[in-house]
Protein backbone atom coordinates (compact mmCIF):
# COMPACT_ATOMS: atom_id res chain seq x y z
CA UNK A 1 0.00 0.00 0.00
CA UNK A 2 0.96 3.57 -0.77
CA UNK A 3 0.20 6.68 1.11
CA UNK A 4 0.48 10.24 1.12
CA UNK A 5 -0.93 13.41 2.82
CA UNK A 6 -3.00 16.59 1.30
CA UNK A 7 -3.10 19.93 2.87
CA UNK A 8 -6.04 21.99 3.50
CA UNK A 9 -8.34 24.04 4.97
CA UNK A 10 -10.13 20.51 7.43
CA UNK A 11 -6.01 20.19 7.93
CA UNK A 12 -3.90 17.08 6.24
CA UNK A 13 -5.53 14.30 4.81
CA UNK A 14 -4.17 10.76 4.46
CA UNK A 15 -4.92 8.88 1.71
CA UNK A 16 -4.15 5.06 1.02
CA UNK A 17 -4.22 2.74 -1.83
CA UNK A 18 -3.89 -0.37 -3.20
CA UNK A 19 -2.20 -0.45 -6.40
CA UNK A 20 -5.82 -0.66 -7.34
CA UNK A 21 -7.63 1.41 -5.47
CA UNK A 22 -8.27 4.03 -3.10
CA UNK A 23 -8.80 2.16 0.41
CA UNK A 24 -8.65 5.58 2.97
CA UNK A 25 -8.67 8.71 3.48
CA UNK A 26 -8.53 10.00 6.90
CA UNK A 27 -7.71 12.76 9.43
CA UNK A 28 -4.91 12.67 11.86
CA UNK A 29 -7.58 12.07 14.65
CA UNK A 30 -9.80 9.96 12.87
CA UNK A 31 -11.47 7.88 15.21
CA UNK A 32 -11.66 4.88 14.99
CA UNK A 33 -8.28 4.67 13.83
CA UNK A 34 -7.39 3.05 10.40
CA UNK A 35 -6.35 -0.58 10.61
CA UNK A 36 -3.77 -1.03 7.81
CA UNK A 37 -0.33 0.04 7.20
CA UNK A 38 1.12 2.13 4.16
CA UNK A 39 4.76 3.49 3.00
CA UNK A 40 4.54 7.19 2.43
CA UNK A 41 5.17 6.87 -1.60
CA UNK A 42 4.07 8.12 -5.15
CA UNK A 43 1.27 5.98 -6.66
CA UNK A 44 -1.02 7.72 -9.73
CA UNK A 45 -4.12 6.77 -7.92
CA UNK A 46 -3.14 8.46 -5.17
CA UNK A 47 -1.93 11.76 -7.08
CA UNK A 48 -5.78 11.40 -9.00
CA UNK A 49 -7.09 11.22 -5.72
CA UNK A 50 -5.16 14.15 -4.10
CA UNK A 51 -5.85 16.02 -7.32
CA UNK A 52 -9.85 15.68 -7.21
CA UNK A 53 -9.87 16.30 -3.42
CA UNK A 54 -8.08 19.41 -4.00
CA UNK A 55 -10.71 20.36 -6.61
CA UNK A 56 -13.95 19.17 -4.63
CA UNK A 57 -12.13 21.45 -1.58
CA UNK A 58 -11.91 24.60 -3.89
CA UNK A 59 -15.44 23.93 -4.89
CA UNK A 60 -14.63 23.10 -8.29
CA UNK A 61 -16.03 19.51 -8.03
CA UNK A 62 -19.10 17.99 -6.51
CA UNK A 63 -18.72 14.64 -7.55
CA UNK A 64 -15.49 12.03 -7.04
CA UNK A 65 -14.53 9.41 -10.16
CA UNK A 66 -11.70 6.94 -8.45
CA UNK A 67 -11.61 3.47 -7.68
CA UNK A 68 -12.79 2.36 -3.96
CA UNK A 69 -12.21 -0.01 -2.31
CA UNK A 70 -14.09 -0.50 1.15
CA UNK A 71 -13.31 -3.59 3.68
CA UNK A 72 -16.63 -4.34 5.53
CA UNK A 73 -19.51 -6.65 6.25
CA UNK A 74 -22.39 -6.79 3.66
CA UNK A 75 -24.18 -4.41 5.77
CA UNK A 76 -21.81 -2.13 5.92
CA UNK A 77 -20.85 -2.00 2.29
CA UNK A 78 -25.28 -1.49 1.99
CA UNK A 79 -24.49 1.21 3.96
CA UNK A 80 -21.35 3.23 2.54
CA UNK A 81 -23.31 2.39 -1.21
CA UNK A 82 -26.24 4.82 0.01
CA UNK A 83 -24.01 7.14 1.59
CA UNK A 84 -22.49 7.42 -2.40
CA UNK A 85 -26.28 8.74 -3.09
CA UNK A 86 -26.79 11.32 -1.14
CA UNK A 87 -26.33 14.19 -3.96
CA UNK A 88 -23.78 17.16 -3.08
CA UNK A 89 -25.14 19.32 -0.70
CA UNK A 90 -28.01 17.44 0.35
CA UNK A 91 -28.30 15.47 4.54
CA UNK A 92 -30.12 12.39 5.40
CA UNK A 93 -30.75 11.16 8.69
CA UNK A 94 -29.87 7.35 9.91
CA UNK A 95 -33.56 6.67 9.93
CA UNK A 96 -33.57 7.58 6.56
CA UNK A 97 -30.75 5.51 5.12
CA UNK A 98 -32.25 2.52 7.18
CA UNK A 99 -35.93 3.04 5.72
CA UNK A 100 -33.47 3.20 2.36
CA UNK A 101 -32.32 -0.32 3.06
CA UNK A 102 -35.29 -1.86 3.84
CA UNK A 103 -34.36 -1.50 7.71
CA UNK A 104 -36.14 0.72 9.42
CA UNK A 105 -35.51 -0.10 12.82
CA UNK A 106 -31.70 -0.15 12.32
CA UNK A 107 -30.79 3.04 12.64
CA UNK A 108 -28.64 2.58 15.48
CA UNK A 109 -26.76 0.01 13.51
CA UNK A 110 -26.42 2.15 10.29
CA UNK A 111 -24.58 4.49 12.66
CA UNK A 112 -22.32 2.37 13.48
CA UNK A 113 -21.31 1.55 9.90
CA UNK A 114 -21.14 5.29 9.31
CA UNK A 115 -18.60 5.76 11.59
CA UNK A 116 -16.62 3.27 10.13
CA UNK A 117 -16.47 4.42 6.89
CA UNK A 118 -12.71 4.61 5.84
CA UNK A 119 -13.23 6.83 2.71
CA UNK A 120 -14.02 10.42 4.46
CA UNK A 121 -15.38 12.92 2.37
CA UNK A 122 -15.15 10.83 -0.85
CA UNK A 123 -18.03 8.23 0.87
CA UNK A 124 -19.97 11.43 2.22
CA UNK A 125 -20.90 10.56 5.82
CA UNK A 126 -20.83 14.15 7.04
CA UNK A 127 -23.72 14.35 5.07
CA UNK A 128 -25.90 12.11 7.87
CA UNK A 129 -27.03 14.34 10.74
CA UNK A 130 -29.24 13.40 13.64
CA UNK A 131 -33.29 13.33 13.11
CA UNK A 132 -33.52 16.77 14.63
CA UNK A 133 -31.13 18.16 12.48
CA UNK A 134 -28.44 18.11 15.10
CA UNK A 135 -24.63 17.52 13.79
CA UNK A 136 -23.43 13.86 15.48
CA UNK A 137 -20.35 12.19 15.55
CA UNK A 138 -18.14 12.30 12.50
CA UNK A 139 -14.69 10.49 12.75
CA UNK A 140 -12.99 13.78 11.61
CA UNK A 141 -14.74 15.32 14.61
CA UNK A 142 -17.45 17.97 14.45
CA UNK A 143 -15.92 20.97 13.79
CA UNK A 144 -14.45 19.32 10.30
CA UNK A 145 -18.46 17.94 9.29
CA UNK A 146 -19.87 21.69 10.08
CA UNK A 147 -17.14 22.98 7.68
CA UNK A 148 -18.18 20.29 5.11
CA UNK A 149 -21.71 21.16 5.37
CA UNK A 150 -20.89 24.79 4.83
CA UNK A 151 -18.57 24.15 2.48
CA UNK A 152 -21.57 22.00 0.23
CA UNK A 153 -23.74 24.67 1.07
CA UNK A 154 -21.98 27.36 -0.52
CA UNK A 155 -20.70 28.78 2.61
CA UNK A 156 -17.45 27.06 2.37
CA UNK A 157 -15.34 29.11 0.16
CA UNK A 158 -15.49 31.22 3.36
CA UNK A 159 -13.43 29.18 5.56
CA UNK A 160 -11.07 28.03 2.16
CA UNK A 161 -9.53 31.42 2.02
CA UNK A 162 -8.28 31.93 5.98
Amino acid sequence: MWATSLEGPLGPLRLVCTADALVGITFPDHAPAPRYTAEDGAHPLLTEAATQLRAWLDGRRTTFDLPLHLEGTDFQQAVWAALRAVPFGATTTYGELAAALGRPGAARAVGAAVGRNPLSIVVPCHRVVGTDGRLTGFAGGIQRKRWLLAHESGAGALFSRS
